[in-house]
């Protein structure tokens, strides 16, 4: 794997994306991308932004009845619970992660928001579990290389890029070496 190695120039910091390395082959982490909502002494948190589940905001949770947006699959820990990201800045309780992009808030005034279309429901990403690392666990997962951390992303990226294009998008944003990593294929084997 030498011809990945690199020096990785961000830090994990909330607010920025963990980007999978092409040969990273961990089931629940292959070809991720995963925007860090927490990064301290205590851990790291964050949600996978692009691997959909079967699921449907209707199917999870009532008072979606008439909403069709799929719930993604934010990580292997504590699939049983939902979280969302989303772009309303006035949103009682939330957590801002980026400029533009915020975790969590009142879930009953996200609902009458929604459903009084006052908030556009594709503004709005909902996940089942999360993504969390122990002190000391992402920083291990940094020196084996599992990830390229990167600040070259917006909203957009978030909530309009389908999920079958974001890890591709993500790795042609930091140009040079990674855009080739971005045509990397899933099965070398395949090329």
């Amino acid at each position: 794997m030498e011809f990945f190695k690199y020096k990785n120039k961000l830090e994990p910091a909330k607010g920025r994306i963990l980007v999978s390395e092409p040969y990273l082959a961990d089931p629940n982490f292959g070809r991720t991308i995963i925007l860090l909502c927490e990064h301290n002494d205590d851990g790291s948190f964050g949600f996978v932004l692009n691997k959909p589940s079967m699921a449907n905001i209707q199917d999870v949770v009532e008072g979606f009845e008439n909403f069709e947006a799929p719930v993604f699959v934010g990580g292997p820990v504590q699939q049983d619970t939902l979280h969302y990201l989303h772009c309303c800045e006035d949103l009682d309780k939330a957590i801002q992660v980026t400029d533009d992009i915020y975790w969590g808030g009142d879930f009953d005034n996200l609902k009458f928001l929604i459903n009084t279309k006052q908030i556009d429901l594709a503004d709005v990403k909902f996940f089942l579990g999360y993504s969390g690392w122990s002190p000391g666990q992402l920083a291990t997962e940094m020196k084996e290389e599992s990830w390229i951390v990167s600040d070259k992303f917006d909203s957009e990226l978030v909530f309009e890029t389908v999920p079958e294009e974001m890890w591709k998008k993500s790795l042609e944003s930091l140009g040079g070496r990674f855009s080739v990593y971005s045509k990397y294929p899933v099965d070398p084997r395949m090329n």
